[in-house]
């Protein structure tokens, strides 16, 4: 997984050297500001993708996890006034409870994530726009929450906190995935949850509370996110935002089969992206091929990912045949 790293950080730093040569724009304090809170904002999520999928899941319900959350915390703040520290918690333990939702489906009603996810996507954001009656959710005008404004879209240093808070909850998410055995849990059920299950591992647990985290940073994400675009149309907010965080994971180097993948990629993965997009955006390419983007993104990151597994199971079956030629002389000497 070393190498998939270093190979990302070396084409983030070719793909960001082209740039710049096209565009010196991209060099400038205000641009890279900006992109680094692009970064935190769908990096944030996509480390909770990227969990689920090292465990051989899928969530296709985050986009419409922040429209349902993202109206409800509007509501809360506008509507019934109450403290933001407290209608934060409320949105953090709701997006838990719909991870938890996701776990319980899949691992003890043995449906298939991609089915209970899809079903979430059309579920959640129908709600949000029956909860709206199709409007739009925003704040008043000149209405204000300094502290949460600062903490979620403000700057410390020239740094956007958004990206701050990125960079800890990966680190935290660093330790879990690779420094404890519930990241070895992780990955022996995303690599064969059946022989996981017959070593004693409880994989129902473990693929719930990967689904149960990836509901956490959606909650999380979901307060960032509606402060920073502060009105929310539950039509369209969030539309296709699960793909960014498939996307970051999957050129992160986390396989669909499950089982591989690091944070350090993720994080890489979501910097590429953002990267992409912001070619995208300085080059004056139309942003309705933003999604095409992506979608070849997605496509090369899971060729690459094939054609690594091929390369990776040539070697070893290459290693074989030539252990079994050293072992044939000495028999025939015997």
């Amino acid at each position: 997984m070393l190498k998939k790293d270093l190979g990302l950080l070396v084409l983030i730093l070719v793909v960001g050297a082209i740039v710049a040569l096209i565009n010196p724009r991209f060099l400038s304090p205000v641009n890279m500001a900006n992109t680094a809170n692009l970064i935190g904002l769908f990096g944030l999520f996509s480390l909770g993708e990227g969990l689920v999928i090292i465990t051989g899941g899928i969530d296709l319900s985050i986009g419409s996890v922040f429209a349902l959350l993202g109206v409800i915390f509007v509501d809360l703040l506008v509507t019934y006034e109450l403290p933001w520290p407290l209608a934060f918690l409320i949105i953090l333990v709701m997006g838990t409870l719909i991870g938890w939702i996701n776990g319980f489906l899949i691992t003890r009603m043995r449906l298939q994530p991609f089915v209970v996810t899809l079903c979430g996507l059309l579920l959640y954001r129908g709600i949000a726009r029956y909860y709206t009656n199709d409007g739009t959710a925003g704040f008043a005008f000149g209405q204000s929450f300094p502290t949460l404004e600062w903490l979620t879209t403000g700057r410390s240093y020239g740094v956007p906190h958004s990206f701050m808070a990125f960079v800890i909850i990966a680190l935290a998410m660093a330790v879990l995935l690779h420094r404890s055995v519930f990241g070895r849990y992780l990955f022996a059920v995303g690599r064969n949850e059946e022989a996981a299950r017959y070593s004693g591992i409880r994989t129902g647990r473990v693929v719930a509370a990967a689904y149960v985290i990836c509901g956490a940073l959606a909650g999380l994400s979901s307060v960032f996110l509606t402060m920073y675009t502060r009105s929310i149309s539950p039509a369209s907010h969030g539309n296709f935002y699960e793909l960014y965080g498939i996307a970051a994971a999957v050129l992160g180097g986390c396989s669909l089969r499950g089982g591989e993948g690091t944070i350090v990629g993720i994080v890489l993965g979501a910097i590429l992206l953002q990267i992409l997009q912001n070619l995208v955006n300085l080059l004056g390419i139309p942003s309705s091929l933003n999604f095409a983007v992506m979608g070849a993104v997605i496509l090369i990151g899971v060729l690459a990912d094939q054609q690594f597994k091929e390369y990776r199971e040539r070697r070893v079956a290459g290693r074989e045949n030539e252990g079994a030629g050293a072992k044939a002389p000495s028999l025939l000497a015997k």
